[in-house]
């Protein structure tokens, strides 16, 4: 599980997951999964972590990237993506043909 980094964490940010959540469901509907955690990116930048749960993807997790501006309340998404964790399953490095 993703651990909060030496910047010190956003307050709205962190209390952000259903901000969080809904972008990721809009971009991976029901393949989303519980919310894994947080770690903070830098001065009110926060990414929320969710467990993956596509065919496939095992120890995959979407990343949610939210942001806001000095002296807002208002939290902006940034962006969503699907991440490997630690124990993911990746594809061999490529080699050219050339190579093989």
């Amino acid at each position: 599980m993703p651990t909060t980094t030496a910047a010190r964490s956003d307050a709205t940010l962190a209390a952000a997951v259903d901000v969080a959540e809904a972008a990721a469901r809009a971009e991976g509907g029901d393949r989303v999964g519980e919310h894994l955690g947080s770690r903070a990116d830098g001065e009110r930048v926060l990414t929320h972590f969710f467990a993956a749960t596509l065919p496939g993807y095992s120890g995959w997790r979407w990343a949610v990237t939210l942001a806001r501006a000095s002296r807002s309340r208002t939290v902006t998404v940034d962006e969503v993506v699907l991440l490997p964790g630690d124990d993911a399953l990746l594809a061999p490095e490529w080699v050219p043909w050339s190579e093989r």
